[in-house]
């Protein structure tokens, strides 16, 4: 396993497709805060949850100036049937190979029902506008992860 993203880190770039088969690079979001949450696998119910809750707190991210990227290892096809299925508005990224994953440090051993297992672990980074490391989370529940991030980034204070 790839050492975890900390504060400070440089964002290793990537470009992936997205469920539409456009290619998505990281880079040429400078300028913006980016979100990029790593989840294991579209259509099962925790991925769902968490798909559900940042699309339904996009435009809030958004106008606080933030994009959001989701990435797992399912192919484009699989990632267009999640979209439509669930009517998400999170761009959703394919790592297929996993080499995204690895270099950000969200995939790897984890603990599955008790046993020790490679795969993707559930990881949230936010980035700066020139594309440093703010905040890194690894090992997150689904449920009620997009509040707890709302809550530790200040976008709820005032509202």
């Amino acid at each position: 396993m790839s050492a975890r993203l900390e504060a400070g880190d440089a964002a290793p770039d990537f470009t992936l497709p997205d469920d539409t088969g456009t290619d998505v690079t990281l880079s040429d979001l400078r300028g913006r805060k980016v979100i990029v949450y790593f989840y294991p696998a579209a259509m099962t119910p925790g991925c769902t949850k968490q798909a559900c809750d940042f699309s339904e707190s996009l435009d809030s991210l958004s106008g606080q100036g933030y994009t959001v990227l989701g990435i797992s290892p399912d192919k484009p096809e699989k990632l267009a049937r999640f979209r439509e299925k669930e009517h998400l508005s999170v761009p959703l990224l394919s790592d297929a190979d996993r080499s995204v994953m690895d270099a950000w440090g969200a995939f790897g051993e984890k603990k599955l029902y008790g046993k020790t297992v490679q795969g993707v672990i559930r990881s949230t980074v936010v980035l700066d506008e020139q594309g440093t490391v703010t905040h890194a989370w690894y090992n997150v529940k689904a449920t009620g992860h997009v509040a707890k991030l709302r809550r530790d980034l200040g976008l709820d204070e005032g509202a």
